[in-house]
């Protein structure tokens, strides 16, 4: 029903992603190059013609579709007196280190990470403490090493913990059990959980993901959850996000952080465009998933046949490949300007996402799949020319 096989030129729209050189190919930052869905534009062509656009605030239609979509997708219901909007993932996460913790203080993550944390925290004051995912070369597959992050969460400087969920840049979906142990730990040290699940409607294959806010009720009273239509309906651009905490104290807290800030406020598009993607672009996400399932089996068999000194972690969501590149360089920087330089390709260096990243390198697969047929031709040219020169 729904096209994701025509190329859309986007050069020259005051894209970020496709901000590039002629013969440059974008596949790094989360950004997909598939139309939005036409229910999503019908309810933005609708605000747009009614032509006034005053002060808003959201109300139940808005906070019933979110609730709705957990419910249907994830089998979890938040209550609706857990949520408000912010315009931002990113900017609540910024909003509720400052007021949450105290200058000084740690904010533990888990790198290789989404590099935007570091600045949510660095550029507020507080330290960085990484308990690092365990890497195991032989099955390409990161773990938790749960000794190594109670040791850094009883540290008394650290107050909280900002967890992805599924996680950017591997592609794991924590499993229930897993993120239990994570929060009983951080209540046994007095630390508040911040849950990054704008991912989270993007598992292609397997068990699906668990909303943090859909643990037991004493394993949710120091959580902060952000979700968002962003990453799902390819909407970045519009601003709108939903923050879910259980805990009244926890949420008077933040959402007072959020009005400080002035985050609370919507633009003309964001209610409508989020209410008509959580009720009616279903369907539309669905074929989605099934697109970027097919292209990241493309990726690994293509990798697997063709590139055989580089491996694809093991993923199961988000459009975000994981590359290991260990075989080539132990400087994934290095490796990705050369291809860019070489070949056009753009894709992420995994440096920048901490912890073992200088030896991946993260690809964007959300895309019509004869373009990332180009792309992975050019990083099969990228890596043979690297290492006749290397």
């Amino acid at each position: 029903m729904y096209d994701f096989t025509s190329i859309i030129p986007r050069r020259n729209t005051d894209s970020v992603k496709w901000d590039v050189k002629p013969n440059e190919l974008p596949m790094w930052v989360a950004d997909m190059d598939f139309k939005v869905a036409p229910e999503i534009l019908d309810a933005m062509r609708k605000k747009v013609d009614f032509g006034i656009f005053g002060y808003e605030e959201p109300h139940d239609d808005y906070f019933d579709a979110v609730a709705s979509w957990y419910t249907k997708e994830h089998h979890a219901t938040p209550k609706k007196d857990w949520l408000f909007l912010s315009t931002g993932v990113v900017p609540t996460i910024s909003s509720s280190v400052r007021r949450v913790t105290n200058v000084g203080d740690n904010v533990l993550v888990q790198a290789p990470v989404y590099n935007i944390f570091y600045n949510s925290i660095v550029n507020n004051g507080r330290h960085v403490l990484s308990s690092d995912l365990v890497y195991d070369a032989t099955t390409h597959q990161y773990h938790i090493d749960f000794d190594d992050l109670e040791t850094k969460l009883a540290e008394p400087l650290t107050t909280m913990m900002i967890l992805c969920n599924p996680h950017n840049p591997i592609g794991k979906v924590w499993t229930k059990d897993e993120l239990i142990k994570i929060n009983q730990l951080c209540i046994k040290h007095s630390v508040t959980l911040l849950s990054d699940e704008i991912h989270g409607d993007l598992v292609f294959k397997g068990t699906d993901y668990t909303p943090m806010f859909s643990l037991p009720e004493n394993l949710i009273q120091n959580i902060i959850v952000c979700v968002s239509p962003s990453k799902t309906f390819n909407v970045a651009a519009l601003h709108a996000a939903t923050v879910i905490i259980p805990n009244e104290a926890l949420r008077n807290k933040v959402n007072r952080g959020i009005n400080t800030d002035e985050l609370g406020e919507p633009n003309l598009l964001a209610i409508p465009g989020t209410i008509a993607a959580y009720t009616k672009a279903g369907r539309w996400v669905h074929e989605l998933r099934e697109q970027i399932r097919t292209n990241y089996e493309t990726v690994t068999s293509f990798c697997e046949s063709n590139i055989p000194d580089v491996t694809v972690v093991p993923s199961t969501a988000t459009y975000l490949v994981w590359i290991d590149v260990s075989k080539l360089t132990s400087d994934s920087a290095q490796l990705e300007s050369f291809i860019r330089q070489e070949t056009g390709l753009y894709v992420s260096a995994g440096t920048v996402y901490g912890g073992n990243g200088n030896l991946f390198l993260r690809m964007n697969i959300a895309s019509p799949t004869s373009m990332v047929a180009d792309g992975l031709q050019r990083l099969k040219n990228g890596v043979a020319q690297f290492k006749q020169v290397k």
